[in-house]
């Protein structure tokens, strides 16, 4: 199969026909270049918070985009269905009954239009800007989506730097791991890039990285936007020595497409020069035994 990660700028819409043609534009061009699972970044759907013109007031522009969601995952429901993809929304708040915050959520969709919504998604772990500024908070816990593409795992953005996370994703069977991410420095950006990579040599799987990128000065919530798409592998049997499978240009925006062969992921973690993902377990005996030890007088 092959996967599409975006590196995707902001816009500002004046009409939802404006955003909507867009996101046909996207999907179009990736499903023509033979793309089977699109992935869009982290809180691109803040672009939906422009239509109301509560954009440029961080709360107001949460209610408003949210608000927009699910007309917007229909949106991307039925592009699905009409290109025959999978598609990782972007992710964007939701305000679940119950909740007096709104989360971070993105759905994962297929190409069945019986069932297109297969899973969503939230972020487990708030940056500073999002717990301290935001008020944006955690929502539920991670889930390895079955397709018919292969076991799929989520971490948005900052959860890509917690190895704990992707190795939850791991033990429930995950083959890829995808990483929408929102960024707004070099630092942050190579923060999610160096966890996805770190990701993908413990688990010995695949982890894609798709950011924003670019100016949105219009919305102080996305305001900065720094990033390149990238698609890893853990450097090993059968994939690239640095595991770089595919990497776009920093905050150049467009696709960035690599060919994944879930059979290569077998071979890596059965036949491998190293087992990353079968020691683990070992990682974890020795670090309590130094725990332990650490507490001795």
């Amino acid at each position: 199969m092959k996967i599409a990660a975006a590196a995707y700028p902001l816009d500002r819409f004046d009409t939802w026909i404006d955003y909507a043609e867009k996101q046909i534009a996207w999907v179009r061009e990736a499903a023509q270049a033979g793309a089977d699972l699109l992935v869009f970044p982290e809180y691109a759907r803040m672009e939906l918070a422009a239509l109301t013109g509560a954009a440029h007031d961080l709360e107001a522009s949460l209610h408003a985009a949210a608000a927009l969601a699910e007309r917007a995952d229909h949106l991307m429901a039925d592009l699905a269905q009409g290109y025959g993809v999978h598609i990782l929304c972007p992710s964007g708040p939701v305000f679940d009954e119950g909740r007096a915050r709104p989360v971070n959520r993105a759905w994962l969709l297929g190409p069945d239009s019986e069932a297109p919504f297969l899973a969503y998604q939230d972020k487990q772990v708030m940056t500073r800007f999002e717990r301290e500024t935001w008020n944006v908070v955690p929502g539920d816990p991670l889930e390895v989506i079955d397709t018919p593409l292969g076991r799929i795992g989520i971490l948005i953005c900052y959860d890509a730097e917690f190895p704990l996370l992707g190795r939850a994703l791991i033990e429930q069977g995950a083959e890829i791991l995808l990483v929408p991410s929102c960024t707004d420095t070099v630092h942050g950006y190579n923060r999610v890039r160096i966890g996805a990579m770190a990701r993908a040599l413990e688990g010995q799987c695949v982890v894609v990285q798709s950011p924003t990128v670019g100016d949105a000065p219009w919305s102080p919530a996305v305001d900065e936007n720094v990033g390149a798409a990238g698609i890893f592998g853990p450097p090993d049997l059968g994939f690239p020595e640095d595991g770089i499978m595919a990497q776009g240009a920093l905050n150049d925006p467009g696709w960035v497409i690599a060919e994944i062969d879930l059979a290569a992921i077998a071979r890596v973690r059965a036949k491998g020069a190293v087992f990353n993902h079968a020691h683990w377990p070992e990682s974890v005996t020795r670090a309590d035994v130094a725990g332990r030890r650490s507490d001795l007088p």
